[in-house]
């Protein structure tokens, strides 16, 4: 679990970018689902493992606010945060920056809850304390940053 603070990293595709040659604005929000889902692996409890126990995961609101564009090829780092944590609902923020030059390009969060496959909400604490004590302990270690 110490690699969760790791944070995500890769580079601007080429397919990201609009004609002016920088990454297009709404690639930000599948950066932050790329973010969250390499979250899971790192934590142990990869998204396919989660799904497989009949947990979901829909996001309920995501916003982005952009500060410096990335370009094509540019290297950037995704710090992802958990802001709040219910055991039924989940908060998470994300900070994208430009590993070479450490600028901050973007800053982000999204809204999620567990549910059931019919969409019913899950209360992680008594029906998976094993899914809830992840999250949990990472909203702790969040707040000491």
């Amino acid at each position: 679990m110490s690699d969760m603070f790791e944070p995500y990293e890769r580079r601007v595709y080429y397919y990201e970018t609009d004609k002016m040659g920088i990454m297009h604005h709404s690639n930000y929000i599948r950066i932050f689902e790329e973010t969250r889902v390499d979250f899971l692996r790192k934590a142990g409890m990869p998204f396919e493992d989660i799904e497989a126990r009949g947990i979901l995961m829909p996001v309920i609101s995501v916003e982005c606010s952009y500060k410096h564009p990335l370009k094509f090829d540019e290297p950037f780092a995704v710090y992802l945060y958990i802001t709040k944590f219910n055991g039924v609902s989940l908060y998470v923020s994300y900070k994208v920056v430009n590993s070479e030059t450490g600028i901050i390009c973007a800053e982000g969060s999204s809204s999620h809850c567990f549910t059931d496959e019919n969409l019913k909400p899950i209360r992680t604490r008594n029906a998976y304390p094993d899914i809830y004590n992840i999250f949990e302990n990472y909203r702790k270690k969040c707040l000491d940053i």
